[in-house]
């Protein structure tokens, strides 16, 4: 059966998609405002030795060491030639930037790794989270598991606000980052709204709601200048989405997928009660139902993950949007976290980078139903790509420079980011579409792990990072060409509709 021809009589923009565009949107602000959090909580600020019997026995900044004090005490303490590591801890730039988890536990010089290691883990949290909440979804309802998610996020946040130690910090961080729910969202919307609203709530209503949390972080750690209470401001975020329970309804087309017919017929009444349009005496027959039987036997089955790669056509789009989106996320995280890097004001560098994002949604939304999905992805992947292939160009000392072109090139990254949930929602069947949808963002963070690790080198070669950027931002525009259009597509419902890829 059609879903979207069935129930068309809602009407494509009524008060009832105006309200699960605008809900669901509100509930990815978490999402985005915790994203990036790393970037302000994170941040080593410039440091240098404590003086210790010397006041002049502090280390030049940035350094781990300092001068010896000389030990001939009758003609007073003096500096020799030789060094010792900091004995006495280190002193950090001033404390306009406020407190950072560096500045709680000294994480500098042999303890600098765990800066990096602690952000890995979080997004090792988010690529965990993505992969669970895929099958619960799809076995528990989308609204459920929503909701839980959001609750454990705020929960977890409040805690590690408290944070004693770096370890308590960092399991933390790696639950906080278990609880994303950016993707359950998306899944959401995109099945209970017919397809002119679901384009229009996947590449811009949503991702605003994303950057709108992305724009609330640097304004709220200008305020704040505390990495605590940043984490309880991203606890109250998720806690105020809590009301929202009673006015978001369930997903009719995983409601039907579980036999539920009469739960479904009722959100599609209220709908239309919402929209003010007759809805038919029968909306959905008893048969349409069947969807979750399997679909060659005709015996009622659970799917799970091993239907991913059960045929062909749903194999290969599995593993082939998988590489895309590891590659896009490894990009896009990178050149985002890389904002702490950039030359200049740390709060207006990540405020502009939300605002690059924002305008990357609007063009997005515009293209996204005049150009084809693949040809759209791979020229912002292209176009990113080359764009860092130009910063090799850019003499290492012209900071302005490779700063506007990093966020420049961030354009590309963004809308690709993006996009790529879009179409693999439009791919994958509805009976393993949080499942599909899951696999495919747990292998782009993947890529979010590397990254830190990957902006680390840049001590070494400034450059470096964008290259390597570059070079996989080429890569998954070659393989975005391979996805199959799904414009002017019905969401497919069983997996024997899932589109080839093309050759």
């Amino acid at each position: 059966y059609d879903f979207d021809r069935v129930t068309s009589f809602l009407g494509d923009w009524g008060p009832f998609q105006r309200t699960v565009v605008l809900l669901l949107s509100l509930s990815t602000i978490p999402s985005g405002y915790l994203g990036m959090i790393s970037v302000f909580i994170s941040r080593t600020l410039d440091f240098r030795c404590k003086a210790s019997v010397d006041p002049s026995n502090r280390s030049s900044a940035g350094t781990c060491s300092r001068y010896q004090v000389d030990g001939n005490w009758t003609q007073g303490p003096g500096l020799s030639n030789d060094t010792e590591p900091c004995l006495d801890g280190w002193d950090f730039g001033n404390d306009t930037h406020g407190s950072t988890i560096v500045t709680e536990w000294d994480l500098v010089c042999e303890d600098a790794w765990k800066v990096p290691f602690s952000t890995s883990l979080f997004f090792f949290g988010v690529m965990i989270g993505i992969f669970i909440c895929g099958g619960l979804s799809d076995r528990f309802g989308r609204k459920p598991v929503l909701f839980i998610f959001l609750a454990v996020h705020g929960v977890t946040a409040l805690v590690q606000a408290i944070s004693v130690s770096w370890v308590m910090f960092c399991v933390l961080n790696w639950l906080k980052g278990a609880s994303h729910s950016y993707s359950v969202s998306i899944i959401l919307g995109s099945e209970l709204l017919p397809k002119a609203s679901r384009v229009v709530f996947s590449t811009l209503a949503i991702c605003l709601g994303y950057c709108v949390g992305y724009m609330l972080l640097p304004l709220s750690a200008y305020f704040l200048r505390g990495w605590r209470m940043l984490l309880v401001v991203s606890a109250i975020l998720s806690f105020l989405q809590m009301p929202t329970w009673w006015l978001i309804p369930e997903s009719p087309r995983w409601l039907l997928h579980q036999g539920r017919v009469d739960e479904a017929e009722l959100i599609i009444r209220n709908a239309a009660r919402r929209n003010k349009v007759p809805a038919p005496e029968v909306i959905f027959r008893a048969v349409e139902s069947f969807h979750h039987m399997d679909e060659n036997s005709g015996e009622k089955r659970t799917y799970n993950y091993t239907d991913l790669v059960r045929t062909t056509n749903i194999r290969n789009i599995t593993v082939l949007s998988s590489s895309i989106w590891m590659c896009i996320t490894f990009v896009y995280y990178g050149l985002s976290l890389n904002t702490s890097n950039l030359n200049g004001n740390i709060y207006l560098n990540c405020f502009f980078s939300a605002t690059i994002d924002t305008f990357t949604y609007v063009v997005l939304w515009l293209l996204a139903d005049r150009v084809p999905r693949p040809a759209l992805l791979s020229a912002a992947m292209m176009y990113s790509g080359f764009t860092l292939l130009i910063l090799k160009l850019i003499p290492e000392d012209n900071l302005v420079a490779l700063q506007v072109l990093s966020l420049v090139a961030k354009f590309g990254a963004t809308g690709a980011f993006t996009f790529i949930c879009l179409i693999v929602t439009e791919l994958m069947p509805t009976v393993v579409r949080n499942m599909g949808v899951g696999v495919g963002a747990t292998s782009g963070f993947l890529g979010t792990i590397i990254a830190p690790y990957i902006l680390y080198t840049g001590i070494y070669m400034k450059s470096l990072p964008f290259l390597i950027f570059a070079t996989v931002s080429i890569a998954a525009a070659f393989f975005g060409m391979l996805l199959p259009d799904t414009r002017n597509s019905k969401l497919p419902d069983l997996i024997r509709e899932v589109k080839p890829i093309r050759g």
